[in-house]
């Protein structure tokens, strides 16, 4: 079952406080990104952020799951998200304690124009 786009407009919204969050539809579910990082995703309407040690320290008693069949666990997020305040803070968390996008390889035989 793929995820509703108003339930990640939603939870996009709520994290707004973190600063710019966007997200983008990956093989049917949704990627959330916070300064150009893969925060969160959301799969079958659930939301699942990616685990951090500050992360986890700020949620206390956390639920990990993965995401979808053969992923890593992440942090299940289940009901806090109606948390404004609370969820704008695990993004910000997140965010800040994940390493910056690799920059973009050029492809072999173009010319910098």
């Amino acid at each position: 079952m793929a995820s509703d786009l108003s339930f990640v407009e939603f939870i996009a919204e709520q994290m707004k406080e973190a600063g710019p969050v966007t997200y983008r539809k990956m093989f049917g579910e949704y990627a959330l990104y916070c300064d150009g990082k893969v925060i969160a995703l959301i799969c079958d309407d659930r939301l699942f952020i990616k685990p951090t040690d500050a992360g986890r320290k700020f949620i206390g008693a956390v639920v990990e799951a993965p995401a979808y069949p053969g992923a890593k666990p992440s942090f299940l997020i289940e009901d806090k998200f109606e948390d404004r305040e609370w969820i704008s803070g695990l993004a910000r968390i997140t965010a800040d304690s994940l390493p910056g996008p690799k920059p973009k390889k050029q492809k072999a035989g173009r010319n910098n124009r």
